[in-house]
């Protein structure tokens, strides 16, 4: 299987290495299960053929020509974490070759993989348009409000629609990698997992820090601090609409738009955030800091914090 890494100018290091370390790791490790899928023949191309990276270091790539076979192209995330630069960066002319290769190779039927924000190259490109995908958490909402056409689902780690696999932030591309690997042999992925001390995990929901994401928007900022300033009481989204000065409609839609969920969703967000951290850092009672989030029983919270992935028992010290 020949695989493309596209590796651009203002790559992201370590995004860069960990899938280069996991397919290797894969390909020593083959011989160790039953019925081996085939090698993968790994390149490092690039539409330069020397890169410097985003801690600026050099890297020498293959040219990629247009309509090269390979039977997967592979973007890693580029070095840039201020949401207005990123989105400037990635339709600039500096990153035209490589909007033009991934378009290219799409209409090719090659498939398509990358994480964090070489999601937004992709999106960029027109290829995600009309499918799902995820990207990281925290660049969620101007991902959602830049690219409409783009299903977004930030909760997910890795995510595959119509052949175009995308992964979350940063060390999702180890996530990433290890999925590649996990199409063509389930156990191989396993046991590439286990020598690398990987954890077994499908979503972002965990990460994610409701502040970071809500200042993305004046009306969901200061939804969020009316919430926080009446988390232990029983909350009304019509009621938050009212002292915030906007109707119902305005902040279920803004929410939708920004954040991609409901206010209710976001509420349950930032007592879910309480809650862990009470119970990493205190010894109260589930049930005492149940109250303290605005539920009226323990259950309540424990269910909760069943649904979102985790429980109570695994955030104790």
């Amino acid at each position: 299987m020949k695989i493309a890494v596209l590796a651009l100018d203002g790559v992201f290091d370590s995004g860069l290495a960990a899938i280069l370390d996991v397919l290797q790791a894969a390909n020593a490790l083959r011989g160790d299960v039953e019925n081996p899928p085939q090698p993968w023949d790994v390149r490092t191309v690039g539409v330069r053929r020397r890169i410097r990276t985003g801690q600026g270091h050099h890297v020498d790539t293959e040219s990629i020509a247009s309509g090269q076979a390979v039977d997967l192209l592979v973007l890693p995330a580029l070095s840039e974490r201020t949401p207005n630069a990123l989105l400037e960066l990635v339709a600039s002319p500096l990153h035209r070759p490589a909007r033009r290769l991934i378009t290219e190779a799409r209409e090719q039927g090659t498939p398509l993989a990358s994480s964090c924000t070489g999601t937004f190259l992709l999106a960029e490109s027109g290829v995600l348009n009309g499918l799902r995908a995820t990207t990281s958490w925290w660049l969620s909402p101007v991902f959602r409000q830049s690219y409409p056409a783009v299903t977004l689902d930030e909760t997910r780690l890795v995510t595959t629609s119509d052949g175009i696999t995308t992964a979350g932030a940063a060390f999702s591309h180890l996530d990433l990698a290890l999925a590649l690997v996990r199409m063509r042999s389930p156990v191989l992925a396993d046991l590439v997992r286990r020598f690398m001390v990987m954890d077994d995990r499908e979503s972002q929901a965990a990460y994610a820090i409701p502040s970071a994401l809500a200042q993305c928007d004046p009306l969901v900022s200061a939804f969020e601090t009316w919430v926080r300033a009446h988390l232990g009481q029983p909350l009304s989204v019509s009621e938050a609409a009212r002292d915030l000065g906007v109707s119902e409609r305005t902040l279920q839609r803004t929410m939708a738009q920004t954040l991609g969920c409901t206010p209710v969703h976001f509420i349950q967000d930032l007592r879910i955030e309480r809650a862990t951290y009470l119970l990493r850092t205190t010894r109260l009672p589930l049930s005492e800091i149940a109250s303290r989030v605005g539920y009226e029983s323990s259950g309540a919270l424990r269910s909760l914090l069943r649904r979102r992935g985790t429980s109570s028992r695994d955030q104790r010290p």
